[in-house]
């Protein structure tokens, strides 16, 4: 069920005022114009709740005039806002890619969710991380009928030998049927497991399984049908296949990009409220060369700096990313990030070349690297050094938003990057 909060003193500014907010844009009130009818027309579902997490890392920042700013705006309004982008829906408390998990994000005001977009075994696309999750992300391995046909069966772990317990179940290995049978759970496994049940537990100690009775997954389709029901836009990745292409013989990587874009044409979507992703370059230029008008706004999800050694960000580069027609790169958040002589966070090389290049950057992931006590994780890992406490998301936060300028951040708990994104009027 949407929540829509309209908050009493913004009510009443408005109607005292002859104003209102809708988005993050100030408007008049028109003349004679009935305002409580006004108001509720272009506040409804727009107002949103971020809980108690934002004000807990502006509070935990260290002291200075961004946390003094931030603290200004604790008690909102706060309205939907696409620099915040929902991570799978909000999988730091939800199971990732499931209704609850879309429901929650768009709460915590995510103008954009995303759908990892991968097929069945009857080639229907559904919203997965990967292909090959189903394991970990699913109770698939407690349905014996359906962890019968997992490419690779459950294997206990042989702690004598020092092998992990082992498992692989895809989408592609069942029927779309067969996948809306299944529940969401938090993405996890145990490799110390002996049996199904223990493999499936193991959710990491800040993350929960409050809400991970039983979520409900969703095909592409019904996505963004639901994403459109809550007031937001997508942002559908296409997903590296894991199974050879063309899949049965007759379905191709082509035929697989074209079907994602297909489902928002049919559901009448306009292609500026669509961004879609790939880390196969190759997607991004089909869609720029087949679908332009979606493909104007495709994004390529840049992993050549962990992948390939010899990756070097430079402008020449950049460059021929924008000739060959890609608008928008998405690298992990760490790439764009460096420290300067003085261990301040700064925008990174591939940062700097992209904007000259005319690339516009969106980038990923906010709050997945858990608590930031010891530096984090692999996504802070470029400036691991000054990241102490949960607050420096806040300050990483900042210098993605104003120094290096990207359009948008993913987030594992978007209520964050909302709460940003309204406090600084993006």
């Amino acid at each position: 069920m949407r929540t829509i909060t309209i908050t009493l003193c913004a009510a009443l500014l408005a109607l005292l005022t002859g104003t209102a907010v809708a988005g993050n844009h100030k408007q008049d009130a028109k003349p004679g114009h009935p305002h409580g009818h006004w108001l509720f027309k272009h506040l409804k579902g727009q107002s949103v709740q971020l809980g108690p997490r934002p004000s807990y890392l502006v509070n935990d920042m260290d002291e200075g005039q961004l946390k003094q700013a931030l603290q200004q705006c604790e008690k909102g309004p706060f309205f939907k806002t696409d620099f915040s982008i929902g991570h799978r829906g909000a999988a730091l408390q939800f199971p990732e890619h499931t209704k609850e998990s879309y429901e929650a994000a768009a709460v915590m005001g995510a103008g954009i969710i995303e759908c990892d977009v991968t097929f069945t075994q009857d080639k229907q696309l559904v919203c997965r991380h990967s292909q090959c999750d189903l394991h970990t992300t699913t109770n698939i391995l407690g349905i014996p009928e359906l962890a019968a046909k997992c490419s690779v069966p459950f294997t206990p772990a042989d702690p004598i030998n020092g092998t992990p317990a082992q498992a692989s179940c895809c989408t592609s290995d069942i029927t779309l049927a067969e996948f809306k049978s299944l529940c969401g759970k938090m993405d996890a496994a145990d490799p110390s497991a002996t049996t199904p049940e223990q493999y499936m537990a193991g959710t990491a100690d800040w993350r929960t399984d409050l809400y991970a009775t039983c979520g409900t997954l969703v095909t592409h389709a019904e996505s963004i049908e639901l994403i459109k029901s809550l007031g937001a836009k997508f942002t559908p990745e296409l997903k590296s296949p894991s199974v050879a292409m063309p899949f049965n013989g007759d379905y191709s990587q082509q035929d697989y990009a074209q079907q994602m874009i297909d489902e928002y044409k049919a559901a009448g979507i306009k292609p500026k409220h669509v961004w879609a992703q790939s880390f196969n370059l190759e997607d991004v230029k089909y869609w720029i060369a087949q679908e332009p008008a979606f493909g104007k706004q495709a994004v390529f999800l840049d992993a050549r700096m962990y992948e390939d050694a010899a990756f070097e960000p430079s402008l020449a580069g950049m460059e021929a990313l924008k000739r060959q027609g890609v608008n928008i790169v998405a690298p992990p958040l760490w790439a764009l990030l460096t420290l300067d002589s003085d261990n301040r966070i700064v925008p990174s090389e591939y940062a700097i070349n992209a904007k000259a290049a005319g690339l516009d950057i969106i980038t990923w992931t906010l709050e997945r690297d858990g608590p930031l006590a010891n530096g984090g994780g692999w996504y802070h890992q470029s400036i691991r050094d000054v990241i102490n406490n949960d607050g420096d998301t806040m300050q990483v936060l900042h210098v993605l938003a104003q120094d290096v300028g990207v359009l948008g951040v993913f987030s594992d708990w978007p209520a964050t990057t909302t709460y940003y994104a309204n406090c600084m009027k993006l």
